[in-house]
């Protein structure tokens, strides 16, 4: 019988990856959290001597779990509370990623993650597992309960989703900091008109207001609009500070006895396309983000 203590060891230097996955398929940090764990509790109630990929196995349960999650997510949603952002990882620009922000924040934008909201349970299982877990069909489909076959497409219909999105950005991080910073000194100067030099003339933003928004995300969109939208931050942002939000530019407002947010933003062609802000303070408060400790971000 394998030491209990060898398991435990063998599962922590697992838990960041599977986080990474279940973070991906479920857009909240707390239910990756949840996932990990009972993953955990089922490998120490498991013979450990007969899994020979214990990797495979790890793989396999946590996202089982996520499955039923997100089907227990889609059957509560008989009276829908409208669209609502994922939960960001908001990482300081001054200082390395703990390891599990690392793998967390790789290649994960707010924009894919929003888009990710929008698929299916299997589907989003099957494109998170395969195309950025490299897992093969066969393994999906036995998680799924489908032919290898039927799993491919689950993926591909997937994939198609998130191509006919605006999830990527063709823009480094050195000028999405530069485009970030011309931002926060335009909102705290009140020079409005440089802000439309940043703004892509199809830019779109959406907030989230939490629970207090019946109708879920408020959106706005075109440039002339998201600048009179800014108008209405200008003394938030003498409290924001730039910070990478789920591994791109972004800012983090900590105003004191003001309404917290956070921004993060997609770019193109070197301008800002879309911007998402949450600005549900109960939300970041349990994140750990609703505070005027300026720890949270960084000034650019």
């Amino acid at each position: 019988m394998q030491d209990h203590g060898d398991l435990a060891a063998a599962f922590e230097a697992s838990r960041g990856r599977l986080r990474a996955i279940a973070y991906r398929m479920l857009g909240s940090l707390s239910d990756a959290d949840d996932a990990a764990q009972e993953t955990w509790l089922r490998l120490s109630r498991s013979n450990a001597d007969d899994l020979a990929n214990l990797d495979g196995w790890l793989t396999t349960v946590v996202s089982r779990i996520c499955l039923d999650m997100l089907r227990s997510r889609s059957a509560r949603r008989e009276e829908p509370l409208g669209e609502h952002l994922p939960d960001p990882v908001v990482t300081r620009l001054d200082r390395a990623d703990p390891e599990h922000e690392s793998e967390l924040t790789d290649a994960v934008g707010m924009a894919l993650l929003v888009v990710l909201d929008k698929l299916s349970p299997a589907e989003r299982l099957a494109f998170v597992l395969h195309d950025m877990f490299a897992v093969p069909f066969d393994d999906i489909a036995a998680i799924v309960g489908r032919s290898p076959s039927a799993a491919a497409q689950l993926a591909s219909r997937g994939r198609r989703r998130v191509r006919g999105s605006a999830v990527a950005t063709d823009t480094s991080l050195a000028r999405q900091r530069e485009v970030v910073a011309a931002w926060l000194a335009a909102a705290r100067s009140g020079e409005f008109d440089a802000l439309l030099t940043l703004l892509d003339p199809d830019v779109v933003v959406r907030i989230d207001f939490g629970a207090l928004a019946a109708g879920g995300l408020r959106e706005v969109r075109g440039a002339a609009q998201v600048v009179g939208l800014a108008t209405s931050y200008r003394r938030s942002a003498s409290f924001a500070h730039a910070a990478l939000v789920c591994g791109s530019a972004g800012i983090v407002v900590t105003a004191d006895g003001g309404p917290p947010s956070v921004m993060a933003f997609t770019f193109a062609a070197g301008k800002i396309a879309e911007i998402y802000i949450l600005a549900d303070r109960s939300r970041l408060t349990r994140l750990g983000l609703a505070t005027t400790d300026s720890s949270t971000g960084t000034s650019g």
